[in-house]
């Protein structure tokens, strides 16, 4: 922040009135390098127009937020998604099956990059892309999966509930952020009361806390 965007941004150059700063993943920076930025932006306004982007505006410092104006972008819907995916399949003579479209549109959740990097990922193997194939490469648990395990420890079979959770983590090599996620995603859907959902909820959220500053995945 300090060298390379300060060194851009007071450089000399003709024939326009304004150089664009774009930074991308701009909620990874460090409240302190978004301090010095704050500082580069109020410095260079005249001459330089900054646009940052982001999956967490809530990372962004309101120093910084208060001088931006802010444009949400909500997530592609799962039908534009499968009508694209179904696109690209034609033109490339993908063979792609229904519940592999429908597995491919679960893992990408809105996110329309990381749908055609699982195409593409699947396109490599042989034979038609289905749902197996796509949770494979994907490394993304089954719907099915999530639910019975979470059905078992509501139901208090909670050695059984472990075991799979475990699989997950040590044969699937699933992070502990990518389950939450996935009972977070997911937690609505199951048959179970609302205090239940309530409690999952609140657990969910203790848990991924904890896992992001560093603590054992498994022991939580």
């Amino acid at each position: 922040v300090r060298d390379r965007i300060k060194s851009f941004a007071r450089s000399s150059f003709g024939g326009y009135e304004h150089r664009i700063i774009f930074l991308d993943e701009s909620d990874a920076l460090t409240d302190d390098a978004q301090s010095a930025l704050r500082r580069t932006i109020e410095q260079f306004s005249d001459n330089v127009r900054f646009i940052l982007s982001c999956n967490y505006p809530g990372q962004i410092i309101d120093p910084i937020q208060s001088r931006c104006s802010v444009f949400n972008f909500q997530s592609i819907n799962d039908a534009d998604i499968q009508q694209h995916l179904e696109y690209i399949a034609e033109e490339e003579d993908i063979p792609l099956t229904n519940d592999g479209v429908e597995a491919i549109v679960y893992a990408a959740d809105g996110d329309m990059r990381s749908a055609v990097n699982a195409l593409q990922g699947a396109a490599v193997l042989d034979g038609e892309i289905n749902a197996e194939k796509v949770y494979h490469i994907t490394n993304t648990p089954r719907p099915e999966e999530i639910e019975a395990m979470i059905h078992q420890a509501v139901n208090g079979d909670y050695v059984t509930a472990r075991e799979q959770l475990l699989e997950l983590i040590n044969q699937r090599g699933l992070s502990g952020g990518e389950i939450l996620t996935q009972i977070h995603r997911q937690i609505w859907d199951f048959d179970l009361p609302e205090p239940v959902i309530v409690d999952v909820l609140d657990t969910i959220g203790e848990t991924d806390y904890r896992i992001t500053e560093g603590a054992n995945t498994q022991v939580q």
